[in-house]
């Protein structure tokens, strides 16, 4: 893909060969022309260039929500939107689930909208982030979201949920005990990794296990969402912990 169209502003990759950027913002209608060269930190910060006119906020629509976001503050995760919209419909009535990497809503906004959750609780360390993630609860009109500004290890094990969105990469298995820990009898976790292609059947799910003490758990589901980089693969493993 050579770029993305996020709300009003055109994301391009960084080997994209235009340079008449002016030409390509007509073209898309678009008011911003931006390169991401990458996302960096615990705070999923990005670095970013700007290529053409200088607004960096936006409202993007999505699977039927509304985002809005800043793309020189903020991550926008463009590959996940199916997995957005698949998490949502798994969500059953009345569950309680907790999004502990909820950025500005990526996942809980959704499930607002396309489900009967009982009530999200979603935990976001870059302030950044929360304010948007406050400001897409607003602008989805939802009312069953707790938005919470905090280190996801510290508010996790305040709470206890159904379900469990663990929606981060590289280092999430270091999160595995206090989600696990907060997870009802039954509940489900939904863990992501970046994994190589000929560890995806054994290493997440043996991490889980392991940080499970004394629950059995049951593998639901391996999900690939998108090759990160050669020979490793982003996954979600959908588990079941009793």
């Amino acid at each position: 893909m050579k770029y993305k169209k996020i709300g009003d502003i055109l994301i391009i990759d960084k080997n994209y060969s235009d340079d008449d950027f002016e030409s390509l913002s007509k073209k898309h209608n678009v008011k911003t022309v931006m390169k991401i060269d990458h996302i960096q930190g615990t705070k999923r910060e990005p670095v970013y260039t700007i290529l053409y006119g200088n607004e960096t906020e936006t409202v993007h629509k999505e699977n039927g929500c509304l985002f809005k976001l800043d793309l020189a503050k903020v991550m926008w995760s463009k590959g996940n939107n199916n997995e957005r919209l698949r998490i949502a419909k798994l969500v059953e009535d009345g569950e309680t689930v907790i999004d502990m990497f909820a950025g500005i809503g990526y996942f809980s906004i959704p499930i607002g909208v396309h489900s009967n959750a009982k009530h999200v609780y979603a935990i976001e360390i870059n302030p950044n982030s929360h304010y948007y993630l406050c400001e897409n609860i607003r602008l989805n009109k939802l009312n069953n979201i707790t938005p919470i500004l905090g280190d996801c290890i510290i508010e996790t094990p305040k709470l206890k949920a159904d379900r469990i969105l663990m929606g981060y990469v590289k280092t999430t298995h270091h999160y595995l005990k206090v989600a696990i820990n907060s997870l009802n009898e039954g509940g489900i976790l939904h863990y992501h990794e970046t994994v190589p292609e000929k560890l995806i059947e054994s290493r997440p799910i043996e991490r889980i296990i392991s940080q499970a003490g004394d629950r059995e758990v049951e593998l639901l589901k391996i999900n690939k969402i998108k090759k990160y980089s050669p020979g490793v693969h982003h996954v979600v493993i959908d588990a079941r912990v009793f």
